[in-house]
């Protein structure tokens, strides 16, 4: 009897496998995602140090007595201080229209691939995907080469004579407009592909046999019928977007100011660690909003679905 309670103790301690399957993505989310925020969110608590590391700690234990000390100034100064504030809606400016310029482009291109034969489809989604297979600093090291005064497009530009002098296009938002839409328009492109490959184009041909346009049946059956592929390609351009660091950095001027390029100087210029940090719990809190309403808007759809 000892024994079989025994073993029934041991079965009820080893994990089943339905737990096993659920258990190891929360692991890894709490691993590499809620670990490393609350360490980042311990040290924006902090004051900022001499010290190795940069920062003081915010509880002691002194005489069986712990003190936890929240230093708040830290978000304060990002409220007072109009550099932040820039920072961030530059961030959001720069974010929104490269998403928005990723969608005009992608959304044609994801279209046109759905559309053309089985044999080519695969063709042409392996095209979009090899440049990401290139370290992206090599690719914008590249456009830096492109875009500037010296470069294939301001001679190319001249040597047609469409222009006498080159144009400055290096160090302008401009060019991080353009190393941004070119880094992430795959990310756009592969979740627009993948939902209008499955739409059903009977709907379109019953629609033309009604009288329906070629333009209207896209704009009043395709469009709607891919907005998920909308939504998951915006995010996956906004969320990065709005804390990017390299394409600004190496392709902006001093004009260009995005919180990312800010999180570096903190850090590593002015060794302000928990400024930076309080900097990247802020953001983090800006990108949860959009996460939380696609969240919403996929349990409804899942609902109208059941």
């Amino acid at each position: 009897m000892n024994t079989k309670k025994l073993k029934r103790r041991l079965n009820r301690l080893v994990p089943s496998g339905k737990q096993v399957v659920i258990g190891i993505p929360f692991l890894w989310l709490f691993l590499f995602f809620a670990l490393p925020f609350f360490i980042v969110l311990k040290i924006s608590f902090a004051e900022a140090d001499v010290a190795i590391p940069p920062y003081t700690e915010i509880y002691t234990y002194v005489e069986q007595k712990l003190q936890v000390v929240l230093n708040l100034a830290n978000y304060s100064l990002l409220a007072g201080d109009e550099l932040y504030i820039a920072a961030y809606l530059g961030s959001l400016k720069m974010a929104f229209f490269s998403t928005l310029l990723c969608l005009l482009v992608g959304y044609p291109m994801a279209y046109a691939i759905a559309t053309a034969r089985k044999e080519m489809q695969t063709v042409l989604v392996l095209l979009i995907m090899m440049p990401t297979w290139t370290a992206i600093l090599i690719r914008v090291y590249a456009w830096m080469g492109i875009l500037s005064n010296n470069g294939l497009l301001n001679g190319f530009l001249m040597s047609m004579g469409l222009i006498s002098e080159p144009l400055q296009i290096l160090n302008t938002n401009i060019a991080v407009y353009i190393g941004v839409v070119y880094s992430y328009l795959p990310f756009m492109i592969l979740p627009l592909y993948a939902n209008l490959v499955k739409h059903d184009q009977s709907l379109l041909e019953a629609a033309s046999d009604l009288g329906s346009s070629t333009f209207n049946s896209f704009w009043k059956i395709t469009v709607p019928l891919s907005k998920n592929g909308i939504i998951a390609g915006c995010m996956l351009v906004f969320i990065p977007v709005v804390g990017e660091f390299v394409i600004p950095e190496l392709l902006g001027g001093p004009e260009t100011l995005m919180i990312g390029k800010v999180l570096w100087q903190e850090f590593f210029n002015n060794r302000d660690w928990p400024v930076a940090s309080a900097l990247a719990v802020v953001m983090l809190a800006i990108l949860i909003v959009p996460i939380i309403l696609f969240n919403r808007s996929q349990a409804k759809e899942l609902e109208g679905k059941i």
